[in-house]
């Protein structure tokens, strides 16, 4: 009788999730700089400009936008200040909750935030790029890749 052939040692869990760390900060930090250089956006500024953009009525409740940009209510309260002082967003008392305010993407805001997404999406894939070939970082690459279909 043959005993199946063994299989490959796995990565421990904290191996994998530190190449995906590794990754996510290498990319993170090339959007950041792009996003910048281009646009004169902070990167957590691109993303609430985007969730303002797809957002039922280009409008969200701060504490929302603050879960959906992964940031606590005062780092989100400025970040919405630094938009609206750009023309790019503004604040908006809630109507039947007059301790409610939501965040509005303006029309300037919009045209930015379609100004800036193909470099993001750009920067995405050229720093991603970058690491496929990597031999501690490729293998985590390709399989996030797989993973997306």
């Amino acid at each position: 009788m043959t005993t199946p052939p063994a299989e490959p040692p796995r990565a421990s869990d904290r191996t994998v999730w530190n190449r995906v760390l590794a990754l996510h900060t290498h990319v993170e930090r090339k959007l950041a700089l792009e996003l910048q250089r281009r646009h004169g956006l902070g990167l957590s500024e691109y993303r609430s400009l985007e969730h303002l953009h797809h957002a039922e009525k280009s409008e969200l409740r701060m504490q929302d936008l603050a879960e959906r940009v992964g940031l606590g209510q005062s780092s989100v309260t400025r970040l919405v200040g630094r938009l609206e002082a750009a023309g790019f967003a503004y604040k908006d008392l809630c109507p039947s909750d007059r301790r409610g305010v939501y965040a509005v993407i303006t029309d300037e805001g919009r045209e930015r935030y379609r100004a800036a997404r193909a470099t993001y999406t750009e920067a995405l894939s050229s720093a991603i790029d970058t690491f496929a070939d990597d031999p501690g970082l490729g293998p985590t690459v390709h399989a996030l890749r797989a993973a997306g279909g």
